[in-house]
């Protein structure tokens, strides 16, 4: 696929129509029977990634080859989960080319606040490269690659630096939308429409109180930083959760930006949109790549969205 061929129509080319519809429940309900398939044939998986933490992660064989074609990991972005619309519509097309489908949750997403007393933040790489490592383990005899969507495909790139030191076999990466400077990701956010922060705040929220209610003995937050906006709710987890001792040097561990990327040996895709209102565009042309890094911007999508026509499909599958 070649980024000119992503062509929406007129009323699908506002930035902001292409991020929110990126999520939507619309979609899901509109091509429902296809997304079933997916969900019908998942089993879970619970995960040892090492210090005793453990993520769920749902695979799906595929039913279409006599003999896969490989096996992907799934990435949702924050606060997303492995049933979030664009990692079904994702997956349920990899089923349909003859792909095994791994569709992972990042700690206290989907409904696994239950399963590691800490709270998730960014910097939590190394059991995420610990459950792909699980994975690899699990289905040795596949080739595997992993796609990532916004702090999914953050996550996605960071994992693939790892690869090789961790022994995993990754063929392939993609990431799609990745957060690249979290610092400038969340001024980003605070310059963007008010529904944006809006969201994220009203999704975290609901999973922190999750978390409190599943394990009550102590706050974990005091009331005042519940009711902050998303910059100061992201110090509060900063100072009362992680060892780090700013909000910039938390952002900073996370990061992606300059030439950290330059060691990647891992064949590697970055797609983003040009008119994406929430990962800024020059942080992908500053970028130091190896040759084994392929980085196509698309003129639009907005975040994640790439919807091609009015019948709300996403051209993301079939890049």
């Amino acid at each position: 696929m070649k980024i000119a061929d992503f062509q929406p129509p007129r009323l699908l080319r506002n930035p902001h129509v292409q991020s929110v519809l990126a999520s939507s429940g619309v979609r899901r309900m509109l091509f429902r029977r296809r997304l079933s398939v997916l969900e019908r044939g998942a089993r879970e998986h619970l995960l040892d990634c090492g210090d005793g933490v453990r993520l769920l992660g749902l695979h799906t064989p595929q039913q279409v080859l006599p003999r896969p074609r490989g096996l992907v990991v799934l990435l949702h972005g924050w606060e997303g989960s492995a049933q979030s619309s664009y990692l079904l519509h994702t997956g349920s097309r990899l089923l349909d080319d003859g792909y095994d489908v791994f569709r992972l949750n990042f700690r206290d997403h989907g409904a696994t606040h239950h399963l590691n007393r800490e709270l998730f933040h960014s910097c939590r790489i190394e059991e995420v490269v610990g459950a792909v490592a699980a994975v690899a383990r699990t289905f040795p005899e596949l080739p595997l690659a992993i796609a990532g969507f916004s702090l999914g495909g953050n996550f996605a790139l960071r994992v693939a630096l790892r690869a090789p030191q961790a022994g995993i076999a990754l063929a392939y990466a993609l990431a799609v939308c990745p957060a690249i400077s979290p610092s400038d990701a969340m001024d980003a956010i605070e310059r963007a429409p008010w529904f944006y922060e809006a969201y994220f705040l009203r999704k975290w929220r609901r999973s922190l109180a999750a978390k409190q209610r599943t394990f009550p003995d102590e706050p974990l937050f005091a009331p005042e930083d519940m009711r902050g906006n998303l910059r100061a709710l992201t110090r509060a987890l900063v100072l009362r959760h992680t060892a780090f001792a700013s909000i910039e040097a938390y952002f900073d561990g996370y990061s992606i930006a300059g030439d950290r990327l330059a060691p990647l040996q891992v064949p590697t895709t970055i797609l983003t949109a040009a008119d994406d209102p929430i990962i800024p565009v020059e942080h992908f042309r500053r970028l130091q790549l190896p040759a084994c890094v392929e980085l196509d911007i698309t003129p639009g999508g907005g975040h994640c969205g790439f919807i091609r026509s009015l019948a709300l499909t996403s051209w993301t599958e079939d890049y």
